[in-house]
């Protein structure tokens, strides 16, 4: 059983609080093991804001929000360098109502503001799956949303790796800076 990130998106707002609920239900059945869950909602005043509107974390492990996978995810879609990579460009958003999984060629960041478009609220679930059955069935079928998976691991190296390029940037900004202001 591989951990996988999870992310659904919906029509209306309110089904992505129902879906919260509904997974819920799904794991006290033993057909998923949750480790964090999020209900996300993408801003819509034109500052591309994400932020956790409610937040599950039944290993108690974490604590917070802002703490776990979720929060860093959020944090990375919050910085300048989303705004610098143009993850945000009216190409990108778009929705699908298919389960699937992404390819390489789309990074998970790209796909939540793709997929969790501005105004729009989402469910993000890092979880193990024995099967996608269950969840598919609430997401798509009962909830008509879209649902896409990611591997754990290669989103926690994606998130690394942007944690990594802002700190660069940042080094190369604060250097250029004083290179400029020197007396």
């Amino acid at each position: 059983m591989a951990k996988k990130v999870i992310v659904a998106n919906f029509e209306y707002n309110s089904q992505a609080y129902q879906a919260f609920s509904e997974v819920k239900k799904v794991a006290t059945r033993g057909q998923l093991k949750i480790e964090q869950m999020a209900v996300v909602k993408h801003s819509n005043d034109g500052n591309h804001k994400f932020s956790i509107e409610d937040f599950f974390d039944p290993t108690g492990s974490l604590g917070t929000s802002t703490g776990g996978m979720i929060g860093m995810l959020i944090g990375v879609l919050v910085s300048p360098l989303a705004i610098l990579l143009g993850w945000f460009g009216g190409s990108l958003i778009g929705a699908t109502k298919d389960a699937k999984e992404l390819s390489t060629a789309q990074t998970i960041f790209e796909h939540l503001v793709s997929q969790i478009s501005e105004g729009k609220t989402g469910l993000i679930v890092i979880a193990e799956e024995t099967d996608n059955r269950p969840l598919n069935e609430v997401i798509m079928q009962e909830l008509g949303g879209g649902i896409s998976r990611f591997d754990f691991e290669e989103v926690e190296e994606e998130i690394k790796n942007a944690n990594e390029v802002t700190n660069k940037t940042k080094e190369s900004s604060l250097k250029f800076w004083k290179e400029k202001h020197k007396e």
